[in-house]
C-alpha cells in the first residue's frame, strides 16, 4: 500500500471542512503539506480527487466514491484502536460522566458500578450547553448519557440505551393549559423555553418554533420557568412526574400528535481514540447492557 492513513485523514479532512486552508489548521499541519499530500495520493490512484478550476477544491466524481470508502478505513482503524485500548488491565483511580439526562434512570447501573469498583472515584457532570460530543472530543469526559442526535463525529462512537418521553407542559393556570388540544400555531403565540442544547437538534423540534423563545442551559431552570407561568417548554417526563402528579404542570396534548408520546432515543457515546481502563471498560459495558425505559401514556414500555 503506497498511501499512508495521515493521507486518507487529510483527504477526508479537506471535504469536511471545505479547503485545503481550513483541513490545515484543524490538523495543526501546514497548507503545503496537505496540498502535497493530497497530489500524492492523487497520483497513487491515478486520477484527480479534486476540481481545482474553481476558489475552492470541488470532489471530482471518482473523489465522491473514494470519499464514501477512505471513511470506511478510517472509522475501522479507530475502532481497532477502541478495542485494544479496552483490552487493558489497569484500573484508573477515576472516571469522569457527562450525563444529559435524568439521573435516575441510569441508578442501578451507577450503583453496580459502586459496588465493583469502590475505590474509583466518579465524576458526574452536567452538559450545561448541551454538548456531550464535544466534552468526549476534547477529551474532559471519558463517557457521555444524552438524548440521540441525528449524527456524530466519525471519532466517536454510540449505542442506543433505550428511549424517554419529553413531554410539552406549562403551569396550570397558563391560557395553554386550559385546552383539552392545543395546535402548533397555538403554541407559536405563546413563549417557549427552551433546552438551548435541543434547539432544533431533536427530531420534530422544526413544529415547535416560536415568535418569543428564552432559552436555558439546564432543565432545572427551565423548570423553575415554567413554573412562575414565563412559558410552556419541553422537559423529559421522568424529570417531572411530581409536578404532573400534583397538578402543578399540565401536559399539553398536540392536535397533530392526539394519540402518540414523544419517543426521544437515549445513547451512550464515546471516544474512540481514548484510552479505558478497567473500570471504564465495565462501566461502558454495563451500561450498554442498561434498558432505560418508561411507560407511555397506553402503559406500554417504550423500549422493547
Amino acid at each position: 500500500m503506497r498511501y499512508s492513513l495521515d493521507q486518507l485523514e487529510m483527504f477526508a479532512r479537506v471535504v469536511k471542512t471545505g479547503s485545503f486552508s481550513a483541513a490545515a489548521r484543524s490538523l495543526g499541519k501546514t497548507q503545503s503539506t496537505i496540498s502535497i499530500a493530497i497530489a500524492n495520493l492523487e497520483i497513487d490512484w491515478g486520477l484527480a480527487l479534486f476540481d481545482r478550476s474553481s476558489k475552492l477544491p470541488v470532489l471530482t466524481p471518482a473523489g465522491c466514491k473514494l470519499l464514501n470508502e477512505a471513511e470506511l478505513v478510517l472509522e475501522r482503524c479507530l475502532d481497532l484502536e477502541s478495542h485494544a485500548n479496552n483490552l487493558g488491565e489497569l484500573v484508573e483511580p477515576g472516571l469522569t460522566l457527562a450525563i444529559e439526562v435524568p439521573y435516575n434512570i441510569l441508578m442501578p447501573a451507577i450503583m453496580d458500578f459502586a459496588t465493583q469498583f469502590a475505590d474509583v472515584d466518579l465524576d458526574i457532570r452536567h452538559p450545561f450547553h448541551g454538548d456531550v460530543s464535544e466534552l468526549l472530543l476534547k477529551g474532559e469526559v471519558d463517557l457521555g448519557i444524552a438524548f440521540a442526535q441525528p449524527a456524530y463525529p466519525r471519532d466517536l462512537g454510540f449505542s442506543q440505551m433505550g428511549k424517554l418521553i419529553l413531554a410539552h407542559v406549562a403551569r396550570r393556570d397558563h391560557p395553554l393549559a386550559q385546552q383539552k388540544s392545543v395546535s402548533f400555531a397555538e403554541l407559536r403565540s405563546h413563549r417557549r423555553l427552551v433546552f438551548s442544547a435541543h434547539n432544533n437538534t431533536l427530531p420534530s423540534t422544526e413544529y415547535l418554533d416560536s415568535a418569543r423563545c428564552w432559552q436555558a442551559e439546564n432543565y432545572l431552570a427551565l423548570l423553575e420557568m415554567t413554573r412562575a407561568g414565563l412559558g410552556w417548554t419541553t422537559l423529559p417526563r421522568q424529570l417531572i412526574r411530581r409536578e404532573l402528579d400534583e397538578g402543578e404542570l399540565v401536559e399539553l396534548q398536540l392536535a397533530a400528535y392526539p394519540h402518540t408520546d414523544w419517543l426521544v432515543g437515549v445513547d451512550l457515546i464515546w471516544s474512540k481514540t481514548r484510552v479505558l481502563g478497567k473500570a471504564g471498560a465495565w462501566l461502558k459495558q454495563r451500561l450498554q447492557s442498561h434498558k432505560v425505559h418508561e411507560l407511555d401514556r397506553n402503559g406500554n414500555s417504550t423500549t422493547l
